[in-house]
């Protein structure tokens, strides 16, 4: 089935969010906004252990969906 621009265009413009990696690193949300924060502000955090895994891990995740996306179409 043929995507509409619409959709297409939604699965183009979806992002990995600060609530799918606090997921991935079994952490809260606000740990990962306040790692984020700019070193040397009140707000910074270190970033969670192992943080470089689950960040590679979502970014292969979301090449694949668009890779899918190019394919279809194509």
């Amino acid at each position: 089935m043929a995507l509409d621009f619409g959709t297409a265009t939604d699965q183009l413009f979806s992002k990995v969010g600060a609530g799918e990696l606090a997921q991935a690193l079994k952490c809260g949300v606000q740990t990962v906004k306040q790692a984020r924060a700019l070193e040397g502000t009140k707000s910074h955090r270190p970033p969670p252990d192992r943080w470089e895994a689950a960040v590679a891990r979502l970014a292969r995740q979301r090449a694949v969906q668009l890779l899918k996306l190019a394919d279809r179409l194509s």
